[in-house]
């Protein structure tokens, strides 16, 4: 290859494109062919044509001159690309194509996305927390702790983990019931305790506290004291 050669494949330079649009043409209603189109469009911006004609964009394609005017037409139709007039210096008007409604399209595509990624992932959260519930109560839940349960997760404070804890706790404590779980709930979210870290330090303390009263019951149980008793703030 000769270097004249090297020299103008370099100088073909690269078109810069978000990721995003390879992942998610699909689900904007775009096929092969009109994305292809589309990023020919950027590439002839880029190289300071802003308003190639069906002939260029055809000519690199395998698509007639014919189909690549329909295919800009409904590509302008379904809101992906704008075309604009603007003067020049010389007040000479011209027309150019804009890409904006194709990008702010994609964005909201890729928040759409990104929230049905997210529903996804608390509808599978809900289901492994029941089956957790059931596991450890070894039969299904009845249509009342059912409802108990979508209050608990309903609750912007309490998400899936915060109430797996709580029914750790309940198993720790040897407690199993949902009046149990509810009262650990309730007591966490009076404490400001939002993540497992604070949960699992919150019970450690709580579980500490339980057995230092109950050895010092045993060992002094003549003993009279006038300080206050601990007591179990999930019974109350």
């Amino acid at each position: 290859m000769s270097k004249n050669s090297l020299l103008k494949w370099i100088q073909e330079g690269n078109i810069s494109i978000p990721g995003v649009l390879l992942s998610q043409y699909k689900e904007m209603n775009l096929n092969e062919h009109e994305l292809v189109l589309i990023l020919h469009v950027i590439s002839y911006i880029e190289h300071g044509n802003k308003f190639p004609t069906p002939v260029e964009l055809s000519s690199r394609m395998t698509i007639s001159v014919a189909e690549c005017t329909e295919m800009l037409r409904k590509l302008i139709q379904k809101g992906f690309i704008d075309i604009k007039d603007s003067y020049s210096a010389d007040g000479i008007r011209y027309e150019s194509y804009h890409l904006d409604p194709l990008w702010e399209k994609l964005i909201d595509q890729f928040l759409l996305s990104g929230k049905k990624e997210e529903a996804a992932k608390m509808q599978q959260e809900e289901t492994d927390l029941y089956t957790c519930f059931e596991r450890e109560f070894g039969r299904p839940l009845s249509p009342f702790e059912c409802e108990t349960l979508a209050l608990w997760m309903d609750d912007d404070h309490h998400d899936p983990h915060i109430i797996k804890a709580a029914l750790r706790e309940s198993v720790l404590s040897g407690k199993l019931n949902f009046r149990y779980i509810d009262r650990i709930l309730f007591e966490w979210k009076k404490n400001g305790i939002k993540t497992i870290e604070q949960a699992k330090s919150y019970g450690k303390k709580f579980r500490q506290n339980q057995t230092q009263q109950r050895t010092k019951r045993e060992d002094t149980p003549s003993q009279t004291t006038k300080s206050v008793p601990f007591y179990n703030w999930l019974e109350q």
